[in-house]
């Protein structure tokens, strides 16, 4: 796979501590050219970071908004420059996607695929009717789609390891405060899109689910709530989730914990149960862990007990949709990280934040 050259579009945290360390370990598949912030000082920082865990021998070109001369769109109209990746704040991604994609770069963007579904929906149709007929690929950056752990369990399920999927369970219990370096970034302290950390972290887990069970959501009836004050507008989702098979399962999302040991001892992990076992999915120290517990029997079918087998995998989604983004350039698609598959992550969100306790269809409010 030749090289491709690459801008990073947005300097904060996520971009240096993921992106730039995901960059490294693909080594001469991707050569990273440039950086965009709206800052000066910002795209700097990124730049040096680079130089140094990149080993370049020259800094990254630094583009930002102070100087019309160094502008994203100046960086946009380079002929030397393949694609992008846009890690910058929720509301700002679906106009810079439709810009990059304008000036015939490949996109690879940040979860979620926009603040809400009216948008995603828009950006994923004129991306369908302008964009895609002339080639141009555009991935969405969910990780958790991409990671290996995840892929195991959904491959354990497609082989009928643990037969008929019956119901499923997710929890993921967060501690976030003023000291937290996520609560620290401007555009997180103050969403303005609906949902504040639950649409900005709570897609990993919908879209986790997404590939790991069999059958798409069908509807969803929940409750949100506020927590805790400093993560408005609501930091808690409890929902009650039916497939379109019938299975069904309990999602818990919080990131409004109120002490430390309410996230580190609340058991944050997924289950999936089927009529021949079950398996649990379970994330420590940058290694997942999928344990699958199956029904053992004698030659008359008899139950004789239950079977373990551990599947451990190192989290390298990050790195993984990247390299997948750079093979579908190439015109090899692994069928991961498609922006329709992430509306539905972004839908199940919206409607678990206005259900009330009512149910709502997924599936419809996904359609594009």
């Amino acid at each position: 796979m030749p090289a491709k050259s690459v801008a990073v579009l947005g300097s904060g945290i996520f971009a240096t501590e993921a992106h730039l360390p995901a960059i490294a370990a693909l080594g001469d598949a991707i050569e990273l050219k440039a950086v965009y912030s709206r800052s000066n000082k910002s795209a700097s920082a990124f730049a040096r970071d680079a130089q140094d865990v990149l080993k370049l021998k020259h800094a990254l070109d630094v583009y930002h908004d102070e100087d019309p001369a160094v502008s994203l769109d100046v960086l946009l109209g380079r002929s030397d420059i393949d694609a992008v990746i846009v890690v910058l704040p929720i509301t700002v991604q679906p106009g810079v996607v439709l810009k990059a994609l304008a000036a015939g770069k490949h996109v690879l963007s940040e979860k979620p695929v926009a603040p809400d579904v009216s948008q995603g929906r828009a950006l994923i149709k004129e991306y369908e009717a302008k964009y895609k007929p002339k080639g141009l690929v555009w991935r969405v950056a969910e990780n958790f789609e991409a990671e290996p752990g995840y892929r195991a369990a959904q491959r354990v399920v497609q082989e009928g390891k643990i037969g008929k999927v019956t119901f499923y369970n997710a929890r993921v219990v967060n501690y976030i405060d003023e000291n937290s370096k996520w609560y620290k970034t401007p555009w997180r302290t103050v969403p303005d899109y609906q949902g504040g950390f639950l649409l900005d972290g709570g897609v990993h887990t919908i879209a986790a689910l997404r590939i790991i069970l069999p059958s798409p959501f069908k509807t969803v009836s929940a409750f949100a709530s506020l927590a805790k004050d400093i993560l408005p507008p609501q930091d808690t989702i409890n929902a009650i989730v039916k497939s379109a098979d019938g299975s069904h399962g309990l999602v818990e999302l919080t990131w409004g914990a109120p002490t430390p040991s309410r996230s580190s001892q609340a058991g944050n992990n997924i289950t999936v149960t089927g009529t021949e076992g079950w398996l649990e999915i379970t994330r420590a120290n940058g290694v997942m862990r999928v344990s699958v517990k199956t029904i053992t029997r004698d030659k008359d079918g008899k139950t004789t007990g239950e079977a373990e087998q551990v599947i451990e995998e190192k989290e390298v989604g990050i790195e993984k949709e990247i390299e997948g983004f750079l093979r579908a350039i190439d015109g090899t698609d692994d069928g991961v990280d498609h922006p329709r598959g992430t509306l539905v992550d972004v839908a199940f969100i919206e409607a678990a934040l206005n259900s009330h306790g009512s149910p709502v269809d997924i599936v419809e409010l996904a359609k594009v």
